[in-house]
């Protein structure tokens, strides 16, 4: 009879502890088997003392008060990264792109040519809380909104990040960051074609810095804010690429540079959609992971709506190892939430089998990257 009431018990405990939701209860499997997947990609091929492991993702945006709080999500915006906050833990340190400024009120909003095309974003400055709490240890700083709320915006967003333990790199008044972890140096920096950013389009300038901070660091990882921008913009053409007239860069020529330079990783955001990924003298070439988290202004349909989360195993000397590719979407108009018909991970395998056959890397279709 006692053992019959205890096994009734755990029962009703596993029932409650899964929401007694069949649906709650099979993410919750799935979160835990990709999980485990995961970590048994590492140890069932090296030792976990021989890699450092990285996360990056691309465009974050999580809510723009400006110019009215009608932009900022429900709950004030608490819970948007809980789906993800799993997967973004697991690593040495994890990165992604700040699109926008931190800045509870006021700053200058900035003016474009062409107002048809022209948001500003304007996130309250708690929501860097949001950011830490998920996992982000650094954030990129380059791209075409870290300057939409003035210098006031920029002061705001340094200040803020810097007051929650979070790394920042990519603008001329902080165009490097160190991340220490483990007694291992990570070392950051970002490029942009965008005013008060580093240059994406003086390569000169950027192996410089590049090579004074793998100089400091044992790993050095670049970030870059390029490309042609929307739902055709999936291909790397090796060619420079324009958009509403502004010169986005030569990616490829600036990714190898920069490898060139002393790089150990390269990745890219700015097209709002995943392109494919290279290998190139053993570093791995992330061309654009497209937008994370953007909620309220960005659109999300189709491949728009893709949120990678890419994972990467890189030996002590900076050569990739093995790597993996999470599958998230954005949903209710930016929520990302772990996609099940893992179309991030097609659209990036089909990307590279098209844009770079050559490349020594291949992708299966539960997103392990692994050397051919």
């Amino acid at each position: 009879m006692n053992k019959l009431f205890s096994s009734f018990t755990l029962v009703i405990i596993l029932l409650i502890a899964s929401g007694c939701n069949p649906d709650n209860k099979q993410k919750t499997l799935n979160n835990i088997d990709e999980k485990s997947k995961d970590k048994n990609v590492i140890e069932n091929t090296t030792s976990s003392d021989s890699v450092y492991s990285i996360i990056m993702v691309g465009d974050m945006m999580l809510g723009t008060n400006y110019p009215s709080a009608a932009s900022l999500p429900p709950n004030d915006g608490a819970d948007i990264l809980s789906e993800a906050k799993e997967f973004l833990e697991i690593a040495d340190v994890t990165i992604g792109n700040l699109e926008g400024t931190l800045l509870d009120k006021g700053g200058t909003p900035k003016v474009c040519a062409n107002p048809d095309n022209c948001v500003a974003f304007r996130m309250p400055e708690h929501y860097a809380g949001y950011i830490k709490d998920a996992g982000f240890d650094m954030m990129n700083l380059a791209n075409n909104h870290s300057g939409d709320m003035g210098d006031i915006g920029r002061t705001s967003t340094q200040n803020t990040l810097k007051h929650y333990g979070i790394k920042y790199a990519g603008q001329i008044t902080a165009p490097t960051a160190v991340f220490v972890k483990d007694g291992i140096k990570f070392g950051l920096t970002g490029f942009a074609p965008n005013t008060g950013t580093l240059s994406i389009n003086d390569h000169k300038k950027a192996a410089k810095i590049v090579s004074d901070l793998k100089k400091e660091c044992d790993i050095v990882i670049v970030a870059f804010h390029g490309g042609a921008e929307g739902s055709g913009a999936t291909h790397v053409n090796r060619k420079r690429e324009f958009y509403l007239g502004e010169d986005r860069g030569n990616c490829y020529e600036f990714a190898h540079e920069m490898i060139d330079a002393g790089a150990d990783i390269v990745f890219g955001h700015g097209p709002h959609v995943p392109r494919g990924v290279e290998l190139y003298k053993d570093k791995f070439i992330a061309y654009s992971l497209g937008n994370f988290c953007t909620y309220g202004k960005f659109g999300l349909s189709g491949n728009l709506g893709l949120a990678p989360v890419l994972k990467l195993y890189i030996t002590k000397s900076g050569d990739f190892s093995h790597g993996r590719i999470f599958p998230f979407k954005q949903i209710r108009r930016g929520f990302p939430v772990f996609d099940d018909s893992y179309e991030a991970v097609e659209l990036m395998s089909r990307m590279t089998q098209n844009d770079f056959p050559e490349t020594g890397i291949e992708i299966s279709p539960d997103g392990k990257i692994s050397k051919k």
